[in-house]
């Protein structure tokens, strides 16, 4: 069971995908050092960016747990944890990942429709 209303993961994934489909947003596929953390840095580059700034907003008004199932819903979505595993995927995801969220998630450039997958595997959709 999502602890996030549907309606503010698609605006999400929405937002997540308008930002990302900017041509001057560019992730980088490897960062420069092993200690850059680069998710931030991409973030930093945009920090204008009214799209980002209402994406981390929004995603920063969740709570913990809600973050936690956002990452979660990611990782269902591109296949890291199979929906059986859905309370050790939002576990695994409570701490460094839940507080970070914005960031890690815009880290990868396949995150809209990654959510989107997750949400399907749930038996829901933005379609509706």
């Amino acid at each position: 069971m999502l602890h996030i209303p549907l309606d503010s993961i698609c605006y999400i994934i929405a937002k997540a995908r308008e930002f990302q489909a900017k041509e001057e947003v560019v992730i980088p596929e490897t960062p420069s050092s092993p200690t850059e953390d680069w998710a931030l840095q991409v973030l930093a580059d945009h920090s204008g960016d009214y799209t980002l700034i209402e994406l981390i907003e929004s995603i920063g008004q969740m709570n913990q747990r809600q973050r936690a199932e956002l990452v979660a819903l990611m990782w269902i979505g591109r296949g890291d944890y199979a929906l059986e595993d859905w309370e050790s995927a939002v576990d695994d995801a409570i701490g460094d990942y839940s507080v970070r969220a914005a960031a890690y998630l815009l880290a990868h450039p396949m995150v809209s429709d990654d959510l989107e997958e997750g949400l399907i595997a749930h038996g829901y959709s933005c379609q509706d």
